[in-house]
Order: structure tokens, then C-alpha cells, then sequence
């Protein structure tokens, strides 16, 4: 389902623009960074989900999903009173000049980026490593620049560089592991570097395309789901994801706010973490009364 989502959503965002510069909505210089160290955690978590238990599994899905929606929750929050401060700005000025038409600029996050406007194998990880090394090599030297990032005046640290990596891994170990996507944490992780909420989802979704086809085709040598049922669901995310990406850009468009794409997205987090959840623990319960294995499986 994530495979065939991220697809058709890629798709639709290939011909679009970034909403403030001249570039892609895709920021494919910051995918370049986190793509590499999201597929080798990909690989680990994959493997993890072969170790683990059932009743660990669900904790830590609870657990991420809590985390990752309260925050995502309050980045809506804070984002929809910037734009409605901007919105009661652009009033004032509108009524000071009638014949100026307003146009909506989705809100910079922060105070200077109006003026920024204007301008499983062994060979896994050190392929993966290797990659992202180069990447932030060249954004150091400044050969590279992530446009999309809210403050972009000066070269990325190379400590930041890092954190940034360490996510990528983490996003793939929960993707493999969880198999939730790794733009569930991919998506509040941009937000939270000053990406704009559409960059932050289609950049999200490229990097997410490539790790969910990863985990699938390791998950279809493990023989771990049937295939019919795969092909059904990834057929109807599909097209699912088509209208759900013309429903938003219709709204946003609407709306005038790009903010309801964070509370949407920390919507779906809580109701999975809720269904999910729900479902694993009435599994536990059932093998605890079963009185069935719960501990680690073998991974051979």
C-alpha cells in the first residue's frame, strides 16, 4: 500500500513547483542526504521484524506514532497562527490599497525567509554511507545547497549533517521494522528544519517510494505476505493517493493555507496509532491466553 501510495504521489508532484522559489516542490538535494541512510535502516529494521515479538512491535509502534503526531499536531498549531497573522497583515495592507490584489504566500518559518524568497546485503551499508558522505560533503563546501531549508545563508554543520543521517537510519529501522513508511517521521523531521509543509510531504513521499519498494522486496523473499492481497492494496493506494493529492492542492488553494497538510498528517498518525495499536494488543492478549511463544524468534 505505502509502495503503490508513494508512486502515484510522485508522479503527480514531478511537474510541480516549489511554492515560493524556482525550483521543484521535490527538494532532491535533501533526498540525496537521507535516501542513502534511510534504505540501509530499511534493511535493519527488516530484520528486526523478523527477531522481534509481536508485543514489542506494537509497543514501539504506539510509541512512535504518539511521539510523532503530537508533534506534528503542534507544528500545525504554531504554523496556522503565522499564517493567520500574515493573512490580517495582508488585510491591513489590502485595505490601505484597495487596488492591490493579495496574493497567499505560504508562511516562512523563519523571520528572514521572506528576503530568502526571492532567490540487506554487506555491501548496504558502505554504499550507503559512502553516498550520503559525499552529500554532505558537498553541502559543507557549498557545492550543494538543501533550497528548500528556512535558513539556507550558510552551509550545514557538519553535527547537523549527522543528525540528519542518524533520522534517515532511524526513519528506515521504523519502516522496516513497523512497516509504517518512513515518511512518518521523515515528514515531522523536515517540518522541524523550516521545510514548507508541501516540500516536506513531497519530499517525504520521493525518499519514502524508494525505501517502502525495498522493504517490499525483502519482506516478498522472506515470504512474509501473500502477493494477491499486495497487488489489490497497492492498486487501490494507488489511485487513492491521485485524489487525495488533487483534493489538497484544491484546498490549499481554497483555503489559502498550506497548515491543514500537518494536522491531516497528524490526524492519520493518531487514528493508525489508534487502530493499529488496538489490533495488536487484542493479538497479545490472545496468545498470553493461548499461553503461545512471546519471546525473540530466530532469525534463521
Amino acid at each position: 500500500m505505502i509502495t503503490g501510495a508513494a508512486v502515484s504521489t510522485v508522479y503527480c508532484n514531478l511537474k510541480l513547483k516549489h511554492p515560493t522559489l524556482d525550483m521543484p516542490v521535490i527538494d532532491y538535494d535533501l533526498a540525496l542526504l537521507i535516501q542513502p541512510m534511510l534504505m540501509m535502516g530499511v534493511s535493519i529494521g527488516v530484520i528486526c521484524n523478523v527477531i522481534f515479538p509481536d508485543w514489542l512491535v506494537t509497543v514501539l509502534l504506539i510509541i512512535l506514532f504518539l511521539v510523532t503526531s503530537t508533534k506534528a499536531f503542534l507544528k500545525g498549531v504554531e504554523t496556522w497562527k503565522n499564517e493567520t497573522l500574515i493573512k490580517r497583515e495582508a488585510a491591513a495592507k489590502q485595505a490601505e490599497r484597495s487596488s492591490e490584489e493579495f496574493e497567499y504566500m505560504p508562511t516562512p518559518t523563519e523571520p528572514d525567509a521572506a528576503a530568502e524568497q526571492k532567490t540487506p546485503s554487506d555491501e548496504a551499508l558502505p554504499v550507503s554511507v559512502g553516498m550520503s558522505m559525499y552529500q554532505a560533503v558537498c553541502l559543507m563546501q557549498g557545492k550543494r545547497v538543501i533550497s528548500s531549508r528556512a535558513n539556507k545563508q550558510t552551509s550545514p554543520k557538519a553535527h547537523q549533517l549527522l543528525v540528519y543521517c542518524s533520522f534517515g537510519v532511524t526513519a528506515g529501522v521504523l519502516a522496516g521494522l513497523l512497516g509504517v513508511g518512513g515518511g512518518t517521521v521523515m515528514g515531522p523531521l523536515f517540518l522541524e528544519l523550516g521545510i514548507p509543509p508541501q516540500v516536506s510531504s513531497a519530499t517525504a513521499t520521493f525518499a519514502m517510494m524508494f525505501s517502502s519498494s525495498i522493504a517490499v522486496v525483502e519482506y516478498y523473499l522472506l515470504r512474509r505476505f501473500p502477493v494477491p492481497y499486495a497487488l489489490f492494496f497497492t492498486g487501490l493506494a494507488f489511485f487513492a493517493a491521485i485524489v487525495g493529492q488533487r483534493a489538497s492542492r484544491k484546498l490549499i488553494n481554497l483555503l489559502g493555507r498550506a497548515s491543514f497538510i500537518i494536522f491531516i498528517l497528524s490526524f492519520f498518525i493518531f487514528i493508525s496509532e489508534v487502530t493499529l495499536g488496538g489490533v495488536g494488543i487484542s493479538n497479545t492478549i490472545h496468545k498470553m491466553a493461548r499461553h503461545e511463544y512471546m519471546g525473540f524468534d530466530n532469525i534463521c
